[in-house]
């Protein structure tokens, strides 16, 4: 996963200090209900589609950019489905991060599943009810997703 400008910018003068950043995660369905789903190259595992917002880019316009820009597919926000803090990310190079992520539901409206840049081995279609193996982060974003309750949002302190 490339690293944006403007955090090297940051880690050039605040190191590998946690850095509080804003995420977003698209849970896309297309017409017959299926999720879109890219296998990450940096675990090898499948997950939903999620991504980093540029600074003053809205949470919507962020989830429809990276859907296309990971999975070549076109898609519409449709709702908030969750507000949450992450915990905190240890990467490889001693960098830390934590993410407040936002996931939205999107619906395909164009395009043609497939890997559109360097950060998935695979893109494809699941039923809800085949879906690969999967971390908790996607399940509970995709379960959420597809409720018709209001946006949750984690009240644990």
């Amino acid at each position: 996963m490339a690293t944006p400008d403007f955090i090297r910018t940051i880690r050039a003068s605040a190191g590998q200090q946690l850095l509080w950043l804003p995420g977003v995660t698209a849970v896309v369905f297309d017409d017959e209900g299926r999720v879109l789903l890219g296998r990450r190259v940096d675990t090898g595992r499948w997950a939903v589609i999620a991504g980093m917002s540029e600074p003053g880019e809205q949470p919507a316009a962020c989830a429809v950019r990276e859907v296309y820009e990971e999975t070549g597919v076109r898609c519409v926000a449709e709702r908030v489905v969750l507000v949450q803090a992450l915990k905190p990310i240890t990467y490889p190079n001693g960098d830390i991060c934590q993410f407040m992520d936002i996931t939205i539901r999107c619906r395909a409206v164009g395009g043609e599943a497939r890997v559109n840049d360097d950060e998935s081995l695979e893109v494809a279609w699941f039923a809800v009810d085949a879906l690969p193996e999967l971390n908790e982060h996607g399940l509970v974003r995709i379960k959420q997703a597809l409720s018709d309750e209001p946006t949750w949002f984690d009240p644990t302190t």
